[in-house]
């Protein structure tokens, strides 16, 4: 089924959307959330959560890309059960690792939110930085900050090594610095 006629069943407030829905999206919303919790039981938790809050959302609101809509939301409910889970105790090295690159690129984001930069405008700066990327970068960049995959993962799916994965990966956070830092 086209991702218009699931928005059209939501939009009519039809229960048939949660079913297409799932047969479309499960296996990608499942991936996007086990890649933050590894684990299949919270993973399983945040797609039916997902379903939940996107039946909510929708109507009043209309998603433009169905797949990126979801995807956001299992992505933030995974990170919030993660957050949860991990209040009181050390969180695993691949997320840890992950934190600490994010902690630094939401920093960039931060400064520039703190210089009355508006969110269009750094979502535009990021759009402009993704597609400046040779699509390879641009796959790797948004495998790992965005679907959270881990280095090795990354690096099998582009049949390179994990320290060129690394490489990259460091390269593109050093543009998009300075990239934002050309904004101040």
């Amino acid at each position: 089924m086209e991702d218009t006629d699931i928005i059209e069943l939501f939009l009519n407030r039809s229960e048939e959307a949660i079913r297409q829905t799932d047969i479309k999206y499960s296996k990608l919303c499942f991936g996007i959330a086990w890649n933050i919790l590894l684990n299949k039981e919270d993973s399983e938790e945040c797609v039916n959560d997902t379903w939940l809050i996107t039946w909510n959302e929708v109507p009043p609101k209309i998603p433009k890309i169905l797949s990126a809509f979801l995807g956001k939301i299992t992505r933030n409910q995974a990170i919030d059960c993660l957050r949860r889970k991990n209040a009181f105790k050390r969180p695993d090295s691949h997320m840890a690792d992950i934190n600490g690159e994010l902690e630094r690129l939401e920093e960039t984001v931060q400064y520039s939110l703190e210089h009355n930069i508006k969110r269009q405008e750094i979502l535009d700066v990021l759009d402009e930085f993704l597609k400046g990327l040779k699509e390879e970068d641009r796959d790797i960049f948004v495998r790992r900050y965005w679907y959270m995959d881990d280095i090795k993962e990354i690096s099998k799916r582009h049949s390179v090594s994990e320290s060129k994965v690394k490489s990259s990966l460091f390269r593109s956070r050093k543009k998009l610095w300075k990239k934002a830092g050309d904004l101040l």
